[in-house]
């Protein structure tokens, strides 16, 4: 049997593998899509529920995994996935697993999720406010995800993690209101700093909110501590919020890059390895799947895939180009 762990050449090991299971979104956020949505992948080129259930088992029993994230465009619309989260929690060493979703078919199908043993969700939020929440999805929908986080919540999905993009001019001014809601309700609050990953390519450094600004808006009404427990590979730096009633964190991915303690590795719908989240070239192991390779060749790709991670993103150098495919048909 091929093992070993998907090493890079700056020492890292990736051992959080994040799943896009679909690029497609019953949502159109105005950062991340057009109103009229994209051109979704053909049918045939998506890996089927064996393909995806076979890569995930190479990677959890040969290539050391240990977290395995479901990812989109929105993971609730593959219909296959409470039995991917079955299979996948029945291997062993069993991975955490989790899904970042945007909550809107939630109320359905957590319970679902739970018995299949799935252990948390993230769900996608940027706003409380329903006139608000239908300009920046252009969808009026904000009722359907509060139901699905309440849903998440009383099947034990717990930790409930809520991701928040602020936007300048729409938003930025609603951090506060957000942590009181989430406080409230017992949800854990990640901010996230927009990232240059959308389909239009409008991303501007000048029109993102900074960590610094979030920081500013959040301390004008509450106390924040630094977290005692070890931030490690997790990309949120965490703060307790008056002094224990919650925590909120902040996720810099621009201003404060942690590509030094990276532990990720991405598989698109499509069957692509992605190395890093801003990577421009990616490795095909949906052709190797296909064309009949063994579980050790499937591994030996997946770590020469691995071998070539660059050292850090690049946003800041002159020379960074945005990557081809947006978020959507990345995975996060």
């Amino acid at each position: 049997m091929s093992t070993g762990p998907l090493l890079d050449t700056f020492g890292r090991v990736a051992t959080d593998l994040r799943v896009s299971l679909t690029d497609r979104c019953n949502l159109r956020c105005s950062y991340c899509m057009p109103a009229e949505g994209l051109d979704w992948l053909p049918g045939e080129e998506v890996l089927t529920d064996d393909e995806v259930v076979r890569l995930i088992t190479v990677a959890v029993e040969r290539l050391g995994v240990r977290e395995v994230r479901f990812t989109g465009g929105e993971p609730l619309l593959r219909r296959g996935l409470p039995d991917i989260v079955r299979r996948t929690t029945a291997l062993r060493p069993r991975p955490q697993t989790s899904i970042t979703t945007n909550g809107l078919g939630l109320s359905r199908t957590a319970a679902t999720l739970a018995e299949a043993g799935l252990d948390r969700v993230n769900v996608s939020l940027d706003t409380v406010r329903r006139e608000d929440f239908a300009t920046i999805t252009r969808r009026d929908r904000l009722p359907d995800v509060v139901a699905g986080l309440a849903a998440a919540s009383a099947a034990g999905l717990g930790p409930v993690k809520v991701n928040a993009v602020l936007m300048r001019g729409v938003n930025d001014d609603q951090a506060p209101e957000l942590l009181r809601w989430c406080l409230a309700r017992g949800y854990q609050l990640r901010f996230i700093e927009q990232m240059p990953l959308d389909a239009q390519h409008q991303w501007s450094r000048e029109s993102m909110i900074t960590a610094e600004e979030i920081f500013a808006s959040l301390n004008a009404e509450f106390l924040l501590e630094p977290a005692e427990e070890p931030r490690g590979s997790a990309p949120a730096e965490l703060f307790t919020v008056d002094g224990g009633v919650g925590t909120v964190g902040v996720i810099a991915s621009v201003t404060r890059p942690f590509c030094g303690d990276c532990d990720r590795v991405r598989l698109t719908a499509d069957g692509q390895v992605r190395n890093c989240l801003f990577a421009r070239q990616e490795s095909d192991l949906r052709a190797a799947l296909r064309d009949g390779a063994d579980d050790n060749e499937i591994a030996d790709r997946w770590r020469v895939a691995m071998f070539g991670k660059r050292a850090g993103h690049g946003i800041d150098d002159l020379s960074f180009l945005q990557p081809v495919r947006p978020m959507s048909a990345i995975g996060g």
